[in-house]
């Protein structure tokens, strides 16, 4: 898939999060890149495919100290994506439940808390 149009799909899973949501990010860039960098920025078990990492400080906790900061950031992994799905529907799938897991961690919502909430 050419990476326009993979930009647009992640878009779309951006703007179908419900309302309450969108208002309530604050300082959060979202980013497609091919893959994870391989040269230790991002420190996860290579048995994993990694499809999204979350980076920065999540909303709960910053507190009247946070400011002049750089936005937190969330990775979007084109190339792991498209690797565990083999159609365009699975990519639209795997895109939005990847922008909405990695945004739960900028909301502060933990892998733990998301498996006791039964999301995965």
């Amino acid at each position: 898939m050419q990476r326009e149009e993979f930009e647009k799909l992640v878009m779309k899973a951006l703007e179908k999060l419900p309302e309450v949501f969108k208002k309530n990010l604050k300082n959060v860039e979202v980013v497609i890149e091919k893959v994870p960098d391989q040269e230790g920025k991002i420190n996860v078990s290579r048995r994993r495919l990694v499809l999204g990492l979350y980076q920065g400080v999540p909303l709960v906790k910053r507190n009247q100290y946070y400011g002049m900061v750089m936005p937190d950031k969330i990775s979007i992994f084109q190339k792991n994506i498209e690797s565990i799905c083999s159609t365009n529907e699975e990519i639209v799938r795997t895109i939005t439940y990847t922008v909405q897991h990695e945004l739960a961690h900028h909301f502060g919502i933990s892998d733990d808390r998301l498996k006791e909430l039964g999301i995965y």
